[in-house]
């Protein structure tokens, strides 16, 4: 491998990329590991809301985390907080103060009772068993409030997000971005979240049941040149 070969590959293990060198003769180019898998993982993701039992590994977590806080930030502030919840107990709490929030509501706003408000609550249920509340470990997206930059916390958090969802598919699992399905309020008391934390989102992580199939709009339907 001639120097200029040498002192690239240099520079990109120092900024934490793996690269092969394939050079057969002076004037071939490095090819990077992973840059295929790359596009094909932002490809592949999908929103997942059925998963299997299959627990994931905690150093899998620890990736996805890990992708997670490194997304762009404000300042360089770093706000977020990654609640991680693989504790099957505090998944049925979540499962039980969504069936009475739900009871409450379909109570007082679609006056159900009797019979018919049981069978509700019961298919409802079955829906959260089979469907969010699948999954074998979840993430709670988080921003403080008392950061430096408070004012950016609400782009800071979904980029975090992003990193999180992209770093899960590349490691083979499925999650969704989940906002009003469980509300802030219902997390916090669950979870014990303090208040100087907002919630960003919620997703399960897990193996899915199947990947969705979803057509995404040509790209051509999104770019407008120079101006509109």
């Amino acid at each position: 491998m001639n120097r200029r070969h040498s002192l690239k590959a240099g520079a990109a293990l120092v900024t934490g990329l793996t690269l092969i060198p394939v050079v057969k003769s002076a004037g071939e180019n490095l090819v990077s590991q992973t840059e295929d898998s790359f596009w094909e993982v932002i490809k592949k993701r999908r929103s997942v809301r059925a998963f299997k039992s299959d627990p994931v590994p905690e150093a899998d977590l620890k990736k996805i985390v890990d992708a997670s806080r490194m997304a762009p930030t404000a300042g360089n502030q770093q706000p977020w907080k990654f609640l991680v919840v693989t504790d099957k107990n505090k998944i049925e709490a979540l499962k039980a103060a969504k069936l009475k929030e739900t009871e409450t509501y379909l109570k007082e706003e679609k006056k159900l009772a009797g019979e018919e408000l049981k069978k509700q609550l019961s298919e409802y249920d079955k829906q959260l068993t089979g469907g969010y509340l699948s999954a074998p470990a979840y993430i709670v997206v988080l921003t403080d409030n008392n950061s430096r930059y408070p004012q950016y916390n609400h782009w800071d958090g979904p980029l975090a997000a992003g990193n999180l969802m992209l770093a899960a598919r590349a490691l083979g699992y499925g999650t969704v971005h989940i906002t009003d399905s469980f509300s802030e309020e219902l997390t916090r008391k669950v979870f014990n979240i303090p208040e100087y934390y907002t919630r960003v989102c919620i997703t399960p992580v897990g193996v899915p049941v199947e990947w969705p199939e979803k057509e995404k709009q040509a790209l051509g339907d999104f770019i407008v040149s120079n101006s509109f």
